[in-house]
């Protein structure tokens, strides 16, 4: 049996609960189940649920919540929620996969307007709405700093409604065609000069609240998108007011500093109908200062490639690193490089490149840690590099440390160790083919010397888990050394075949630089489902979190509540339906 752990914190007080994973310490990200002390808040379908969980082993119901639309995400601080729902989602529109992680995954929202609601809940069993604004932008991101909340959200259509851009009937050639065109010109121009002209720009309204906040609107540089990305601000300590900063571009990942906000948008540098295979391109990046618990555009920078999610953006000591792919691997002229910017006055400028890094392979993970940064690259094995970014103006590679497969995402489990998932691979030769879910453990204290201490492999190819790819559902408890991940485990599979499936659940480990990864049991949860791709991360878990000597599974259904020393034994489940 594990033995049990009480880790004491630099202030005293005794850490016994886990939060969400987040990118930046101190920057709060939206997931759809936040624990929060005594209580665990759920978000599914139009339901907003609370339990009690102070006392896991008699985790209950203790309030509830219907929402004017499909619930998305949430924020929880002391007595005070943030909501954020969808609201009149376009018809017609089929629901996309949340994109967290991947070169042809770009986060677009769902088309719908989003309403925020911030909610009191020092009284759990009777919620009170405080403040609800509503937005006609899609919700694409949000982040939390103290009391301060931004979100980011889209309008990718904006114009007054009924304008027609084809023919809605045959045409008899190209005579007819050009008649016909002209004449849908004529009506549009006829009704967009009669529009009013609030209909060009996105709407924000807080119920109960005069106008619609304070607001300022962009043009940025390199912008080549009809509609706009708004940050809202507010503050969680005031009764109403809010303020929306605009910028004429597309959506993309977000990533943020206590300090400032960052958008990164891809570049179409060809519209070709067929690409070349090796299509490369340009992402242009926004960025805000978040000053005075308000957003404000500051500069824009262009660098060269993709990223890969939100990870691969930085920033330290003034400067963004930004991780990126030229091309697509195993392309020869395919290539990585990181990119460091610095403000200019209104230009994020290029101060330093490393080029060239991994010359016809991809970047699969980045983790920058102040001066330090980690690059994980792939085609046949996994190249792990350290790099030295101390000097923004000279960035170099330190050490590259070559093993089969490839990690996904990396954890900081402590200043001298890397914690990975990622996948193991098969060399083929010219190529590899991805197996089973790898787990690793590498020293980083002389980042010079890298070195790899322990290596699981789970399963085989079709196995899979949500933390491949979404780092809200990995799950690393310090205090305890506990590591808690979603998984599918698939077997007998080899080569392109995937395996068949034998578990569905949480896994838990002991893992620590010393020992490795020690399995400590299993919670059976949800059906398996063999054949996720590498790129896109699946398991019927979602999320988990521990508290106190228990953990918590959840899935999109119910949340099942274990003691972590005997997690098969049945105690509590709790219905999300």
């Amino acid at each position: 049996t594990p033995p049990r752990l009480v880790f004491v914190s630099e202030k005293g007080s005794v850490v016994r609960q886990s939060g969400t994973n987040v990118q930046v310490p101190g920057v709060d990200e939206p997931d759809f189940v936040k624990l929060d002390g005594p209580r665990l808040y759920t978000l599914s379908g139009t339901k907003l649920r609370i339990f009690d969980v102070a006392a896991p082993a008699r985790a209950r119901a203790v309030g509830e919540v219907t929402l004017d639309g499909p619930a998305r995400k949430l924020f929880a601080a002391g007595d005070r929620l943030v909501v954020y729902s969808s609201m009149d989602p376009p018809a017609g529109r089929a629901a996309t996969p949340e994109c967290t992680y991947g070169y042809d995954c770009v986060p677009s929202g769902d088309g719908a307007a989003t309403r925020i609601t911030v909610l009191d809940v020092s009284q759990p069993g009777a919620p009170k709405t405080l403040r609800a604004i509503d937005v006609s932008g899609s919700f694409i991101a949000a982040r939390r700093i103290g009391d301060a909340v931004h979100t980011v959200v889209h309008d990718d259509r904006i114009g007054p409604p009924g304008l027609r851009f084809a023919p809605e009937r045959p045409l008899a050639g190209p005579e007819d065609a050009e008649r016909e065109f002209a004449r849908l010109r004529e009506e549009n121009r006829r009704a967009i000069l009669a529009a009013d002209p609030a209909v060009f720009l996105p709407s924000a309204r807080e119920a109960g609240q005069p106008g619609a906040g304070a607001c300022r609107i962009h043009l940025a540089p390199g912008a080549d998108a009809a509609g706009f990305t708004s940050i809202i601000s507010l503050d969680l300590g005031a009764s109403g007011g809010f303020h929306r900063e605009m910028v004429q571009t597309q959506p993309g990942f977000t990533y943020a500093s206590k300090g400032a906000l960052y958008l990164a948008v891809p570049q179409l540098a060809r519209r070709e109908l067929y690409p070349d295979w090796a299509h490369t391109g340009d992402t242009l990046i926004h960025a805000f200062d978040l000053a005075g618990g308000a957003s404000t555009y500051a500069a824009s920078g262009v660098v060269r490639g993709r990223l890969l999610n939100q990870f691969s953006m930085d920033e330290h000591e003034g400067h963004l690193r930004v991780a990126t792919t030229v091309g697509r691997a195993p392309d020869p002229a395919a290539r990585s490089l990181v990119s460091v910017l610095r403000r200019q006055r209104a230009e994020l400028a290029t101060v330093g490149v490393l080029d060239r890094l991994a010359p016809s392979e991809d970047i699969r993970s980045v983790r920058f840690d102040g001066p330090r940064g980690f690059v994980v690259t792939f085609k046949k094995t996994d190249p792990l590099f350290a790099l030295d970014l101390s000097q923004p103006t000279a960035p170099r590679v330190l050490a590259e440390l070559k093993i089969p497969g490839f990690s996904t995402y990396m954890h900081l489990m402590d200043p001298e160790h890397l914690l990975t998932i990622g996948y193991d691979a098969e060399d083929q030769g010219k190529f590899a083919y991805f197996q089973g879910v790898l787990l690793q453990i590498f020293d980083v204290q002389k980042p010079s010397e890298p070195r790899l201490l322990h290596r699981a492999v789970i399963g085989t190819r079709g196995s899979s888990s949500e933390a491949l790819t979404n780092h809200l559902a990995f799950t690393y408890f310090a205090p305890k050394e506990l590591l808690s991940l979603p998984m599918t485990i698939c077997e007998g599979g080899q080569g392109p075949q995937h395996g068949t499936s034998q578990f569905s659940g949480l896994l838990l480990y002991r893992a620590s630089a010393q020992r490795g990864f020690q399995p400590l049991g299993r919670v059976a949860q949800g059906q398996a489902f063999c054949g996720a791709w590498w790129s896109s991360g699946f398991s019927a878990v979602k999320r988990s979190f521990v508290t106190g000597d228990h953990v918590l599974s959840v899935s999109d259904q119910e949340v099942k509540v274990r003691r972590i020393q005997a997690p098969s034994k049945e105690l509590v489940t709790l219905t999300m339906q």
